[in-house]
Order: C-alpha cells, then structure tokens, then sequence
C-alpha cells in the first residue's frame, strides 16, 4: 500500500466510525463493499476470516477493524485502522453522552433513542449478511458450515444465550472439518 492508500484507508475508516451505530460491526458491509468489492485489497474469505478471528478473540467488538488493517498493511495499517476508527466516534460519544445525560428526559432524545435501535438491528442483520457469504455462496461450503449459520441466527434470535457458545461450537466444528 502507498502513503496515498493509507490516507484514503484512514478517511474511509474515520467516516465509517461517525456511521456506527451500535458498534463498529455495523459498519463491516461498507468495509466489506471497499475493502473487497472496490478496491479490491481483501477476498471475501480474508475479510471474513477476519472479522471470525477478531470476534473469536477476548476483548471489544471493535478489534475486527485492527486485523483488517492488520492484514492489509501490517501494525501500519492496523494502527491506522483502529485509530481512524476509535478517534471520531470516542469523541462523539463523550459529546452526546454528556448532552443526551443532560437532556435525556426531552421528547426528543427519547425519540432520538427509541429511533436507533431498529436501525441497529437491521445494520447487523446486513453485518450477518455480508459475513454468511463465503460460506453460504459458495459450491464447496461443508452443509455444517451453512447449518451453522443459519443455526447461530435463530439462536441468538430467539434465547438471551451469549454469542460465546456458538463461537465455541463453530470452532469445534471447523477443527474437525465439519464446518
């Protein structure tokens, strides 16, 4: 990558971070659309392979953004991704939880709130997507991989369980080649 393409990562990445309501995963189908759809930098198979390892792994949800970066242009580009991704939207949380804190009984920050959480949904539902793809498109994708997805979907739907137990699920089934 150039210094050009690095400028250009860091400013897709800084305006993704203002657009992430309900966490940086719902971001991931733009991510996904550039990083592999347009420029071309990642396959569909790495973009999911990382964000699967990144969420498989301890820590914030946000952790994904750094591998991309990671697998794009070494520690570079992962300190360029996870800064242009933590800078605008930590600063804009500090900002409206301070004002939403203080006008948070106002018509319209409860409207404001209620408001959101679909749009959360239906940008994970089209994070869910975009990460089912390579195992869902593809001719060769093992049945176990496929009723595992689909599987996790209902799961998480439907019972207040935490993601932890399909992930292990899905690692056990990936080591022994079901999945």
């Amino acid at each position: 990558m150039t210094a050009a393409d690095l400028g250009a990562l860091a400013l897709h990445f800084l305006m993704l971070s203002l657009l992430a309501v309900g966490g940086a995963l719902t971001t991931a189908p733009d991510m996904h659309r550039w990083l592999v759809g347009e420029k071309g930098w990642l396959t569909d198979v790495a973009f999911s392979q990382s964000v699967a390892l990144a969420q498989a792994a301890p820590g914030p949800n946000l952790l994904f953004v750094a591998v991309l970066g990671y697998n794009l242009h070494g520690l570079t580009g992962a300190a360029v991704t996870l800064g242009a991704s933590l800078l605008p939207s930590a600063t804009l949380a500090l900002l409206a939880g301070r004002l939403g804190q203080r006008y948070r009984e106002t018509l319209t920050v409860r409207a404001f709130t209620l408001g959101l959480a679909p749009l959360t949904v239906g940008l994970m539902l089209a994070t869910g997507w975009i990460l089912a793809q390579p195992a869902l498109g593809d001719a060769t994708a093992r049945p176990g991989g496929v009723a595992l997805v689909l599987g996790t979907t209902v799961l998480m739907l439907r019972t207040r369980l935490g993601p932890l137990w399909p992930i292990a699920v899905g690692a056990v089934m990936g080591s022994v080649g079901l999945a």
